[in-house]
């Protein structure tokens, strides 16, 4: 049976839990909650779950260590289920997308994002796919604050739709493959319907 890894990015805790930065951690609550699973198993340095997608078996993990050491939490994963680095899905929050979109992409830098940074250290390269949940810029200036401030309520009102499509686009990416996935959903922005 092929076995996907889907990590979701975040920062454990209440205080950060409807933070922009956990934009990862709020898009697998939301596949848990649809597809009702539960992560909440403790283990590879983080809390894991386990979702069936027809036929394709994928380890859902929310890494604790913070999103700095993020990357031991994966590089834990991966080895226990002996799985290549193409087999490694990463959910994330994306400061150059708008919010409302969500992208695919494979491969890549990390773009100041300490979770990915953390990732490519322990692994070596970047070479996996990325679904990438765009909270926007700040207007100006400082991003730490930005990403690690509240999801504004006008924003969360919206949100379950936003990381439904995100869904959307996993479970085809996990059907048909990335391309296809890409090619059908990239450009789409789903506050638009």
């Amino acid at each position: 049976m092929n076995t996907f890894v889907i990590v979701g990015l975040g920062n454990p805790g209440p205080k950060y839990q409807w933070t922009r930065h956990n934009a990862g951690f709020l898009f697998l609550d939301r596949l848990a909650h649809l597809e009702n699973i539960s992560i909440n198993r403790k283990n590879f340095s983080g809390l894991a779950g386990e979702w069936n997608h027809n036929g394709i078996r994928t380890i859902l993990l929310k890494p604790q260590t913070f999103m700095n050491l993020s990357g031991q939490a994966v590089m834990q994963a991966l080895q226990f289920y002996k799985l290549p680095m193409s087999q490694l899905i990463v959910a994330h929050d994306e400061l150059d997308l708008p919010f409302g979109t969500v992208r695919l992409k494979q491969g890549g830098g990390h773009g100041g994002h300490n979770g990915l940074r953390s990732i490519m250290e322990q692994l070596g390269k970047g070479d996996f796919i990325r679904l990438r949940v765009g909270i926007g810029r700040p207007p100006h200036g400082d991003t730490v604050n930005y990403v690690l401030g509240n999801i504004p309520p006008d924003h969360m009102e919206v949100l379950p739709r936003v990381l439904d499509g995100g869904l959307e686009m996993l479970e085809m990416l996990l059907d048909e493959g990335l391309p296809k996935a890409m090619s059908l959903y990239n450009n789409r922005n789903f506050l638009e319907g």
